[in-house]
């Protein structure tokens, strides 16, 4: 690779920071893969020089470019990818993300629909860069395995998603439906829906579909996003 610098939104390409995200982007994503970074005292090479070696990527050795293009000490495999786009599936269940600002946040959110069987995350402009490092590396890779989609609107999203069937919950503090195990709807096809980690989701959310509340004590305003969004998860997806 000719020219190594520092990610920036828009540049074409990014990178997968770590060994477990760049194996996830070697077996999911290997179309997009444009080359692997590999330190010197990496114990794993043979395994990366295999992955790699099936879809004719190239591996490089090269600890300088490593050290600058990742603010991590225990980095020592770097794949770098080319930016793509996703169509989510309109026939299954969907995340929505409405203006999700963290990083560290989105990525881990990722993660965990992945571990709970959802595949297609809708996020709202403006948002988090879904193809940052930071996104990459929180995610563990789970993006790769994903659909994710950036819709300017909630509208736009809408326009594409709906059919016949699908049923929207927004998840609000001021939900008409308390969520419990018991209650917890299950429809086929739906979309769950979270607000930003500072305001939550504007207030004309509450019209749309079933609002729902995450019963909690007074002892704190909110939950954290993420948080909130693995409960769902795991309530929409059980059983």
């Amino acid at each position: 690779m000719d020219v190594i610098k520092p990610y920036k939104n828009g540049c074409g390409y990014s990178y997968a920071l770590g060994a477990f995200p760049t194996f996830e982007l070697l077996r999911k994503r290997p179309e997009y893969a444009i080359g692997v970074f590999v330190h010197s005292s990496f114990t794993e090479r043979a395994k990366v020089e295999a992955l790699c070696g099936e879809h004719g990527i190239p591996v490089w050795n090269n600890d300088k470019a490593i050290a600058r293009l990742s603010d991590k000490e225990n980095v020592f495999v770097i794949g770098v990818f080319r930016a793509y786009e996703d169509k989510l599936d309109s026939e299954l269940p969907h995340l929505m993300l409405v203006n999700p600002s963290n990083m560290g946040n989105l990525g881990t959110i990722l993660r965990t629909c992945l571990a709970f069987g959802i595949h297609d995350v809708a996020l709202i402009a403006p948002c988090a860069d879904r193809l940052n490092p930071k996104v990459v590396r929180a995610s563990m890779g789970a993006l790769f395995s994903l659909r994710i989609a950036v819709y300017n609107s909630f509208e736009e999203y809408v326009c594409f998603a709906s059919g016949i069937g699908r049923e929207y919950f927004p998840f609000m503090l001021t939900g008409k439906t308390q969520l419990t195990v018991e209650n917890c709807p299950k429809p086929e096809k739906y979309t769950l829906i979270y607000g930003n980690e500072a305001t939550g989701l504007p207030k004309e959310y509450a019209e749309v579909g079933t609002s729902i509340l995450i019963p909690q004590s007074d002892e704190v305003d909110s939950l954290n996003l993420t948080i909130a969004v693995g409960i769902g998860l795991f309530l929409f997806r059980k059983g």
